[in-house]
């Protein structure tokens, strides 16, 4: 009796995720290999920074997605390599595992644009980690406000700055509006939240540059009815222990702030490199793999190149996003693709189908690009939070969400405002001497 084919797939994102589960009815073994062992949901990254969500809400135990997957196997292990001819991928503990067909799926990560120094001083949007230190450190701002005395002091700790417009960082200073104006109105004697100084920094000419521009005005304007202070064609230089620095029309502008958050472009995982030097295969300034129309490595037709980490564009123009529903199709693509293969069939080369894209801005605030549709305010909002909670994996998440939701809308509450990273404590002041 013949082995299954042995398929292997590193990253346990939308991407390797639906491909994983595309190739339930296949005969094949799926091998899908992860360091974390939960899949997450990372567009709602945000609400957890900001104490809408707890991480478990928006995150679901590979294990558990695919445990009536019969042909499907989940090994937790970190892989740092690949031995390409003998078709073997090397993990860290010294393991290898053999493959017929490889998927990398590892997606990407926080990009400094080679200031790496500033990653301590600026948390990023990506891991479940980032969310929570993002979240104790905006609530230490305003706990370290409280026991000051100085006003300048109180001003620069009350003073968030938020690196890059793109959705995530809008989404991200919506919340943060909203946590400061509504949620933690009452919640302090010393110092009104409501004062704190929102900025949303960016080198594009409006918010959201991706959307059409009567969007991307439409969602400024909301920012601005926040009370959010957004500045484009503007370029973070410097970032220091209590302060960032900006140019902006070749002015250079130093802002006292204890708060910078970092939304400003990702990088494809480091393993795009390796694979690259364990085949040959090209990479582009992004740390992208380049791939051929069908998502293959080229000169490789057993390796395959998905999410965030493929660049299918240099032949086929394709100017594929590095958002969840790419992966999604990429990885259903590919599966389609391996099943086909192995029944002797052709497959055409990958299409991307642009089915839209949505971005809240708080409250009954979001924009919506459908192509044929262009819309935006409370219908636009209504429709971005019924495509998240479709997309969550588990229905548990996807009821939880919503009870989470609807408590929150009615009584403007925040139920996981928690403090959970080590901190510096605040310096004492008069009105606060230190402990005996």
């Amino acid at each position: 009796m013949n082995s299954p084919h042995r398929v292997v797939i590193i990253g346990g994102g939308f991407g390797g995720l639906y491909a994983a589960r595309a190739l339930k009815h296949a005969p094949v073994q799926v091998t899908l290999l992860d360091r974390r062992n939960f899949h997450l949901f990372q567009p709602l990254l945000y609400q957890v920074a900001t104490g809408t969500l707890a991480p478990g809400d928006i995150a679901s135990p590979i294990r558990l997605v695919l445990k009536r997957q019969v042909n499907a196997r989940v090994l937790l292990a970190e892989v740092i390599d690949f031995d390409i001819e003998a078709r073997r991928v090397l993990l860290r503990d010294g393991e290898k595992i053999p493959y017929d067909t490889l998927v990398l799926a590892a997606g990407s990560e926080t990009n400094y644009f080679g200031h790496d120094p500033w990653r301590p001083l600026a948390p990023g949007l990506k891991t479940v980690e980032d969310a929570t230190t993002m979240r104790s450190r905006i609530l230490m701002a305003f706990e370290s406000a409280e026991r000051e005395a100085d006003p300048a002091k109180v001003a620069s700790w009350l003073t968030f700055v938020i690196v890059g417009a793109g959705p995530t960082g809008v989404e991200l200073a919506g919340a943060l509006a909203e946590v400061a104006r509504k949620t933690l109105r009452d919640g302090f004697r010393h110092i009104q939240p409501a004062n704190a100084r929102i900025l949303l920094i960016d080198a594009v000419d409006h918010a959201l540059p991706t959307y059409p521009l009567s969007l991307s005005i439409k969602a400024e304007e909301a920012l601005k009815r926040l009370g959010i202070i957004l500045r484009t064609k503007c370029r973070v230089t410097d970032v220091r222990p209590g302060e960032v620095v900006i140019e902006e029309g070749g002015k250079t502008e130093t802002i006292p702030t204890q708060s910078v958050l970092w939304t400003s472009g990702v990088r494809a995982s480091p393993l795009g490199e390796a694979l690259a030097r364990a085949s040959g295969a090209a990479i582009d300034k992004g740390g992208r793999v380049l791939v051929e129309s069908d998502l293959s490595l080229p000169g490789h037709p057993e390796v395959f190149v998905i999410g965030d980490l493929a660049n299918p564009s240099a032949k086929e123009q394709q100017n594929i996003p590095g958002v969840a529903p790419a992966a999604m199709q990429e990885g259903q693509y590919v599966a389609d693709l391996i099943e086909n293969r192995l029944k002797g069939k052709t497959v055409g080369p990958f299409r991307y189908q642009n089915h839209g894209s949505l971005a809240t801005i708080g409250r009954n605030k979001a924009v919506a690009d459908l192509g044929w549709l262009k819309f935006d305010g409370f219908p636009a909002w209504l429709a971005w939070a019924f495509v998240h909670i479709f997309k969550l994996l588990e229905f548990e998440n996807r009821f939880l969400v919503m009870i989470q939701w609807a408590w929150n809308y009615l009584n403007w509450r925040r139920t996981d405002l928690l403090i959970t990273t080590p901190r510096t404590p605040a310096a004492p002041t008069r009105e606060n001497p230190p402990h005996a």
